[in-house]
């Protein structure tokens, strides 16, 4: 069996001095999916962030494996250069710089480069664009500047699929999506895997919609920093159905 990918052991986080996980493990093995779902104010994006390395959490027990590598004290930086991706619930907009020039910038220190030249970037985006369904002229427009959250998102995948990273984060990718464009990013994401098999992904979300779109292997349920059960995808649609409050029993 192949080695994990991404192993959280024990690990607690705290921001400032209020406890947000509280002593979490989850392995991602290659090729997998997992779901993390749970109540408003559970941790699921703090423990996108703290994997991330935000500096607004800090890691005080537990290990953060990337790899067999314990990353805990590694920069955002390093952490992004080494193969971890993060998908934001809410992407910023950069305005002065094109979509073409960030992913430029962020391919090179992806993949260790000296240069790359805009040409083999155009190349390379354009196919994706093509692949993904994207509008050509979306690459020269500003990073998110005055685009949908639809368009927001689909930008996030078109990152994913050009930097190729080891894990992907997603943090609520279908914040603020309507069904059709949680389909078209939910594909996204499908055509993406498939040509990076070896990946291994994590959907921090609220909603059983996404998980139809994008089956997981497994899913987590967090309540109050804690992953109080795992299951398969029948977990989901056991969540739609009774929501989070029978689970609130089974904390440590």
């Amino acid at each position: 069996m192949s080695a994990p990918l991404l192993e959280l052991r024990n690990v607690h986080a705290v921001a400032e001095d209020t406890v947000i996980l509280r002593g979490v493990d989850l392995t991602i093995n290659p090729g997998e999916v997992h779901a993390l779902m749970g109540p408003n104010g559970a941790g699921k994006s703090t423990l996108a962030n703290v994997v991330m390395g935000h500096p607004g959490y800090r890691v005080t027990d537990g290990q953060i494996l990337l790899n067999g590598e314990d990353i805990a004290t590694w920069s955002p930086d390093q952490r992004a250069r080494a193969g971890i991706f993060l998908a934001f619930q809410y992407p910023e907009a950069i305005s002065g710089v094109s979509v073409i020039q960030f992913l430029r910038q962020a391919i090179v220190a992806r993949k260790g480069l000296s240069e790359l030249s805009v040409l083999e970037v155009r190349l390379d985006l354009a196919e994706w664009m093509d692949r993904l369904g994207m509008d050509p002229a979306f690459a020269e427009r500003h990073l998110n500047d005055g685009f949908s959250g639809g368009e927001r998102k689909r930008n996030e995948v078109l990152q994913m699929a050009l930097l190729e990273p080891v894990v992907a984060l997603l943090d609520e990718t279908d914040s603020g999506l309507d069904i059709d464009a949680l389909r078209i990013v939910a594909r996204g994401v499908r055509t993406v895997r498939g040509e990076n098999p070896a990946m291994g992904v994590v959907v921090v979300t609220h909603y059983v919609k996404l998980l139809e779109e994008i089956e997981p292997d497994r899913v987590h349920i967090l309540v109050d920093g804690q992953i109080v059960h795992s299951g398969g995808v029948e977990l989901a649609a056991a969540i739609e159905h009774d929501g989070y409050d029978a689970w609130r029993g089974a904390l440590r």
